[in-house]
């Protein structure tokens, strides 16, 4: 018999969504939220979950409150069903019975892939309520709410879900980008200090890697961010935001086939770190270690020149960073070195790790000295070595 030739066929989907930018969005007066709604469905009224990070309702207590106000005067077109409140921060990802109570919220509301579930918190609790939206009846349309620097600049910006797994970051996740995102200003005044400046990493990261004006306009301006001026924080999350955006847009590999993930600078590490402390660091903190390191080794591979190195630790503590890795014994830097190999395994096979040959310039390496790495962790364990301080 003749075998039969392979069918082959090919298609695509575009994706469109928008960041969009407002403050008091649960305000009865401020319409952007049932607008965003009714851009899908006009004439209808639609069914919305709200997933609610706890430290959100400890910030602002009026938030449910709020929220159910806001759904009754325009029950035209909004339905509320359910307000869950669930633990915020890397808790909210370890815990896979948080994926069940939103899931179970899903499936008690009779809520189809015409509805919304719409998550307020941070990037871990996004991350987190994002994957179960998206298993759920193969993807619930999803609206992201974020409320820290971090989510609001990158977090809540791109295309992943995921939750944590076997001790290890991300490990179950999916490809799915939301419908819409709102970055609601109001929600930043009440971050903690350390919150706020650990969200500024992600931003230094993007400048590092795509944009050295970025980098300057951060330089000039790091004594203000680290103050909590608002008008210089609103400008860096935007900037971000929208490097970040282009990236996912014109970068060419959105959903990560290949093994270059620049927006990864510095993230080997940090996700380490974060497992190595049970988070008692946060995401971002772990980010500017993380960096330090890349960049500590690419100088002592000849990739940068050590006045680089030492502008970027210079703004990372400006800013407001600890940069010392907190590691206490050549075990421990062992288990932090093994966390490279972990990364080969998460790109899948071929290792591609994103450093810097000058402020605003990537540059990618598939393989690591680890002589030489071990030797950039020692540097950095001591940043007088690194003549950080004069």
């Amino acid at each position: 018999m003749k075998p039969f030739s392979p069918i082959e066929q090919s298609f695509k989907i575009a994706f469109n969504y928008k960041l969009h930018f407002t403050e008091s969005l649960f305000s009865v007066k401020n319409a952007m939220f049932k607008d965003i709604v009714m851009g899908y469905r006009s004439g209808t009224r639609v069914k919305v979950v709200f997933v609610v990070d706890d430290g959100v309702e400890e910030h602002h207590p009026s938030i449910l409150g709020d929220i159910s106000s806001y759904c009754k005067t325009h029950s035209e077109t909004l339905e509320l069903t359910t307000l869950l409140t669930v633990p915020g921060g890397e808790t909210s990802k370890n815990d896979h019975g948080n994926v069940d109570r939103v899931l179970k919220a899903i499936n008690d509301n009779h809520i189809c892939r015409h509805s919304f579930v719409v998550v307020i918190g941070g990037g871990a609790v996004i991350d987190m309520a994002g994957y179960a939206a998206a298993i759920a009846h193969r993807g619930i349309k999803l609206i992201r709410i974020p409320t820290t620097v971090l989510s609001q600049n990158d977090a809540a910006v791109g295309v992943k879900n995921g939750i944590n797994t076997f001790g290890k970051k991300n490990f179950l996740g999916t490809f799915a980008p939301p419908y819409a995102i709102i970055n609601d200003l109001r929600f930043l005044t009440t971050l903690e200090r350390r919150d706020w400046i650990a969200g500024i990493s992600e931003a230094v990261k993007v400048a590092l890697i795509k944009d050295s004006n970025f980098f300057d306009y951060i330089e000039q301006n790091a004594a203000k961010l680290r103050d909590r001026d608002m008008e210089c924080m609103q400008y860096l999350i935007y900037r971000c935001a929208q490097i970040h955006m282009q990236h996912i847009a014109e970068g060419g590999d959105p959903f990560e086939n290949g093994s270059s993930r620049p927006l990864d600078f510095g993230h080997w590490a940090a996700h380490k770190l974060e497992d190595m402390t049970a988070y008692g660091i946060r995401h971002g903190e772990a980010v500017a270690i993380g960096m330090v390191l890349d960049m500590t080794y690419a100088f002592l591979m000849g990739l940068i020149e050590k006045a680089v190195l030492l502008r970027a630790i210079t703004v990372l503590e400006q800013v407001g960073f600890d940069l010392r890795l907190p590691l206490k014994s050549t075990k421990e830097i062992d288990k932090l070195l093994a966390g490279i190999e972990e990364f080969r395994e998460h790109l899948g096979g071929q290792l591609t790790i994103t450093l810097i040959s000058g402020i605003g310039e990537k540059h990618d390496v598939h393989e690591i000295d680890l002589p030489k790495m071990r030797e950039a962790v020692n540097m950095q364990n001591n940043l007088a070595q690194l003549g950080a301080h004069g």
